[in-house]
């Protein structure tokens, strides 16, 4: 009765005023008598005015932004993916995203396209934006520096970092003395674009080396830690030297630059003395998540943007203030990584790709049009990477490192990715860097950035440094190995219960490895020994209350899928659990509408179709992720879809055809580790018309008569589900159930597919 009566209010208030509305609409026309009005829809037709609104909703500014990011993060996220799948850091891939945008292709062969969705007057705009995308960047950077770790291993840093610096910038200096007279733009004294040189061939990019270190899983090591700590000593000075440069370009010369640099200085003490006490008397109010509400964020930001604004006033850049205000935020770390979480999203995933592809809009490779260019190009980067390489390297012989150490150290300080080009487009903007000089002084970033791992692999291969890949447990190829990878504990402390059950009362000739793999763009380096103990620790408290020994392993990697295999594959498990990861489209209308075009457009997918892989995962519910791992193990895979898995007593297998066979060796492992109840489903009579699954069952029942049984029922029934734990069946069967949309599958309890 009350629906009715609502319902009835409804219908009488939105009609009423609807016809109210449209009475005075009516009564309004007479007012337009003598107003001269021409609607567009008479003078140019109905389909015509559609048009032209249409028209001009398109060249609007902002639509004309908004269809600039969403290409830009489409690009940059595929040439992420691309560097990513071949080893290197997916910044590399953003960069070339870039390029290829800009005038170097995109505009060179497809000029049209270009000036749509590019046109000169919307450059603006997109440059602003970008800005801003830096400045939320640089303040990241600035917080993830661990200013604690740095004071206490600053001895040699100090020294490593400072040689770093000194020997490229001397030799940027020199290159700027044989390069100026042909390549500095008209106006720029010598002085601005030696200084702006020098500064160019020194920095190192602190965030893409501290990604390749955990990815190489060197983080722990003490060259992990020498390298990090020289890093962000690099970071700090480098930083402070480029403001320094840009006082003295932007005051004209020295002297005049003693004034900026003046209250550079009073401005960092201020920072120091001042603004980084009471920010650490706001967060250690307010260091948890909760209570870190709209009122204190504000402050924080408020100070990032007052930081920056002084900054850019003085004439030492926003970028400077931007880390200035990051360094100083309090050295809580629970507080740093909630404040990183609320700006590295945004600012990285959708503003910083915007910087890279202004560059690449800058960046005109088809300038260097003459081989003497190319040539000068080479002798750039041969010029970076001797001043960086060699410099760091012969520093960190001095201080004590063996020679193998020293190398390595060189090859990831001469990383330069993402700084770089803040370095180069900051004396674009100036003027003091030519359009061919920028374009080659890019090519040098993209080129030192790349080599960095190949150098690494070629040290390591020299030195004949063979990393231990496992640990010496899991190489003994006597004992039966599983391992679990999880994303969570709650999945990883499921996949322990299945891998105990498989192996408890066999530990002797058993290894159980757990795993966690972490993707490194989500993760930052002070955060990463937290983290670990964070993710193990309720997998290590399960494993206690199991009784079951196992080995940890975590991992950072800038391809977890890959990662996953090569570990199972090298470690020559025996058997890979992995929890199952849903699609994203499967289930959804957008899902049945995209279906075909994923096929073509997903890599992945495209080199399974090229290896005859792709008719195994044909209409399978999996995500891509799966796809890869099943596709490329070399050894049995389970896959855990829990349901809330709490024990392994009754089982149930389906045995839908002979291939099925080798799921009776996991009936014979569950029994005799776990006492498991296994109940053999043999509703299509494989096992009654199969003499040697009939004897595999037989041999069982007569060790363990009472824990098997084979059930030839040909309608699986709710209550025989409700009553099991967990259904075990072959990758094969399950597709072919999926593809026949069986109903008894809604009801099932956890499930373990195997692929054999």
């Amino acid at each position: 009765m009350r629906g009715i009566k609502n319902s009835v209010f409804y219908l009488i208030i939105i009609g009423g005023f609807s016809a109210l509305m449209y009475w005075i609409i009516l009564k309004g026309k007479a007012l337009e008598i003598g107003q001269n009005i021409v609607p567009n829809s008479i003078e140019n037709g109905h389909w015509k005015s559609f048009i032209i609104s249409m028209q001009n909703n398109l060249e609007h500014p902002l639509s004309i932004l908004l269809a600039q990011i969403i290409t830009i993060i489409l690009v940059a996220r595929f040439f992420g993916w691309i560097c990513r799948k071949i080893g290197q850091p997916s910044v590399i891939g953003e960069i070339i995203a870039g390029i290829v945008l800009g005038p170097s292709l995109i505009g060179m062969h497809f000029p049209e396209f270009s000036a749509v969705l590019f046109p000169k007057e919307s450059l603006g705009n997109l440059q602003f934006l970008s800005q801003i995308g830096l400045i939320f960047f640089m303040f990241v950077i600035g917080m993830e520096l661990d200013l604690k770790s740095l004071k206490n291993k600053a001895h040699d840093a100090v020294v490593i970092s400072h040689a770093s610096i000194i020997i490229p910038f001397a030799l940027g200096i020199g290159l700027a003395y044989f390069t100026y007279s042909s390549f500095a733009p008209t106006g720029i004294e010598f002085s601005s674009y030696s200084l702006f040189l020098g500064i160019s061939m020194s920095i190192t990019a602190f965030p893409v080396l501290a990604r390749i270190v955990q990815e190489r899983g060197i983080h722990k090591t003490k060259l992990g830690t020498i390298v990090i700590t020289c890093a962000a000593a690099d970071d700090v000075t480098a930083w402070c030297i480029l403001a320094a440069v840009i006082a003295i370009v932007k005051a004209g010369s020295f002297t005049s630059s003693l004034y900026v640099i003046g209250l550079a200085v009073l401005y960092v003490v201020l920072m120091l003395k001042v603004v980084r006490p009471f920010l650490k008397r706001v967060a250690d109010i307010n260091s948890t998540k909760e209570s870190l509400n709209k009122p204190v964020v504000a402050i924080f930001f408020l100070t990032l943007l007052f930081s920056s604004y002084v900054s850019e006033l003085i004439g030492i850049h926003a970028l400077f203030g931007a880390f200035m205000a990051g360094a100083i935020m309090p050295e809580n770390t629970k507080f740093r990584t909630v404040f990183i979480e609320k700006v590295e999203d945004v600012s990285v995933i959708v503003l910083l790709p915007l910087f890279f592809v202004f560059t690449g809009l800058r960046t005109q490779i088809g300038l260097l049009d003459d081989p003497y260019l190319w040539k000068m190009t080479g002798v750039i980067i041969l010029v970076a990477v001797v001043g960086k390489f060699l410099g760091s390297a012969l520093a960190a012989k001095f201080v004590g490192h063996n020679w193998r150490d020293s190398f390595s150290i060189g090859a990831l300080m001469n990383t330069r990715g993402l700084m770089e080009l803040v370095v180069l487009n900051i004396g674009y903007d100036l003027g003091v860097l030519s359009t061919e000089v920028f374009t080659m002084m890019v090519i040098m970033a993209l080129v030192t950035t790349f080599m960095t791992g190949p150098a690494l692999d070629l040290i390591n291969y020299i030195f004949k440094n063979k990393s231990t890949f496992v640990p010496e447990a899991i190489e003994n190829k006597s004992k039966y190995k599983i391992l679990i990878s999880f994303a969570t504990p709650d999945k990883g402390k499921a996949l322990l219960k299945v891998a105990n059950s498989l192996v408890k009362k066999q530990t002797k000739n058993t290894v159980v490895t757990a795993l966690h793999l972490s993707l490194s763009s989500e993760l930052h380096s002070f955060d990463v020994k937290d983290y670990e103990k964070e993710i193990f620790t309720p997998v290590l408290s399960e494993s206690e209350h199991l009784n079951q020994e196992i080995i940890t392993q975590f991992k950072v990697s800038n391809d977890v899928n890959s990662e996953i295999i090569e570990t199972a594959n090298k470690g020559e498990y025996d058997f890979l659990l992995i929890g199952l990861g849903q699609s994203i489209f499967e289930g959804t209308l957008l899902g049945k509408v995209l279906g075909f075009t994923t096929r073509i457009i997903n890599p992945d997918r495209l080199i399974d179709k090229i290896t005859g892989k792709e008719g195994l995962f044909e209409n399978s519910p999996f995500d891509e992720n799966t796809r890869q791992i099943l596709a490329n193990s070399k050894m049995s895979v389970g896959i855990l879809v829990d349901k809330g898995l709490v024990n392994l007593d009754t089982i149930f297998i389906p045995i839908f055809s002979n291939e099925d066979a080798f799921l009776i060796e996991f009936t014979q492992k569950l029994i005799h580790n776990n006492g498991s109840q296994i109940t053999i489903l043999d509703s299509l009579d494989c096992v009654k018309n199969n003499s040697s699954l009939q004897e595999s069952i037989r041999s069982i029942e007569q060790i363990a008569p009472n824990h098997i049984m084979v059930m030839n029922e040909k309608i699986i029934k709710k209550e025989f589900l409700k009553k099991q734990d967990l259904m075990i069946i072959s990758l094969d069967s399950w597709k072919k159930q999926i593809d026949s949309q069986s109903v008894w599958l809604n009801n099932t309890p956890s499930i373990l597919i195997v692929k054999p």
